[in-house]
């Protein structure tokens, strides 16, 4: 009669739900956020989708890591299916082709500049209506426009110096400069020498240079002409000064950190420093292959180069270290000395500069601390 009173309709006794667990509790959560153990929580709806596809509704949240999570949500967006699977190699790819775009965004950075230089002598030519020699006097203003430009990059990203300018002769002369793996630092010495002395050096380059589009008037006011002999000859007569690299291409490819020479058999320079009866000065710029590199040669990147003459290896690098430039002592016209001894003997004022400026081999942590070395500055 007791147990009637209490339960009058003999229905069984209810069974209250089970308590969660501490473990059950704790992987309750409202919203998205953090979970245990380096997991992440969805949104709800994020995670009733993801219950449908592997556990009831009835389980609630799910954990996800981070990656995962990130995966799912770009499938939602994007309506590519099976994208978590592969998430991981696209992350890993992502951020190896971030890693090489640094290593060339420099470089690229300075093709983009020299470009935009050409663009602004166009637009100089165009409203000044100038049809005057590009040597002439005429294109001063435009030339101080683009070394100023120059300048300031040269002083921001490399501290740029130039030393030994009262080694240039008043009259003409043949630089002969070691070529780093691009000649930015060559960029720089003409636009410090122009605001300076208001002088125009003439630059012998390679043809392959002639033949990338867009930039023939930016060639033609800065002075860089194919260098034949008459070409020279011509240049030197009429008191400029030029400047050749005789380790040109090969040198700025297949040099490394040694600062090795790669004059190969090239001694025309020599014949026309004598035809012409000018001075020889050496010139070399400290860390320039520090601040930008080559790949490590490879036999087939050499045998491709030597087969077809263009620079196929990409530069690397542009990394902020100092740049000096000195100019040496000139060597006075001789007229005794022989092609080959004229030769040697101006590779070994330019190897002189190297061994007496440059640590060997290079090193691109010292040439960065080279740019608070107070005692360098001063010599």
């Amino acid at each position: 009669m007791e147990m009637w009173a209490r339960n009058p309709l003999g229905l069984p006794k209810a069974t209250p739900p089970p308590r969660a667990s501490a473990r059950g509790r704790r992987r309750s959560y409202p919203g998205p956020g953090p979970g245990p153990r380096g997991t992440f929580y969805c949104c709800h709806r994020c995670a009733q989708d993801m219950i449908g596809r592997t556990e009831s509704c009835a389980s609630g949240q799910i954990p996800m890591t981070y990656l995962s999570c990130l995966a799912y949500m770009l499938e939602e967006w994007t309506g590519v299916e099976y994208l978590e699977k592969y998430f991981f190699h696209v992350v890993i790819f992502s951020l190896m082709m971030s890693a090489i775009l640094v290593f060339f965004i420099v470089p690229l950075t300075i093709l983009f500049f020299i470009y935009l230089t050409n663009i602004l002598l166009l637009i100089y030519q165009r409203n000044s209506e100038v049809k005057a020699d590009p040597l002439s006097d005429v294109w001063d203003n435009a030339r101080k426009t683009v070394a100023s430009f120059w300048d300031i990059y040269a002083r921001i990203w490399h501290g740029y110096e130039l030393h030994g300018v009262e080694n240039l002769p008043e009259g003409p002369g043949i630089l002969i400069y070691y070529h780093g793996a691009i000649p930015i630092d060559y960029l720089y010495f003409l636009s410090r020498l122009f605001l300076w002395k208001k002088r125009l050096c003439l630059s012998v380059a390679d043809h392959f240079v002639f033949r990338l589009p867009g930039l023939k008037l930016l060639l033609k006011v800065t002075g860089v002409m194919p260098g034949t002999r008459e070409e020279c000859l011509s240049a030197l007569k009429n008191g400029h000064l030029v400047s050749i690299s005789p380790g040109g291409v090969r040198e700025a490819l297949f040099s490394d950190e040694s600062y090795q020479l790669m004059w190969g058999n090239r001694k025309g320079f020599a014949q026309v420093a004598i035809d012409a009866k000018v001075p020889i000065i050496p010139m070399y710029t400290q860390n320039v292959r520090e601040g930008y590199r080559m790949f490590k040669e490879r036999r087939f990147l050499r045998q491709l180069y030597e087969s077809t003459r263009l620079p196929i290896t990409p530069p690397y690098g542009g990394i902020p270290v100092k740049f000096r430039t000195y100019i040496g002592e000139p060597i006075p016209y001789d007229p005794n000395i022989t092609t080959e001894e004229l030769v040697e003997k101006t590779k070994t004022a330019v190897q002189a500069l190297i061994e007496k400026h440059q640590t060997i081999p290079g090193s691109i942590w010292k040439a960065l601390l080279d740019r608070f070395d107070k005692k360098q500055k001063s010599d």
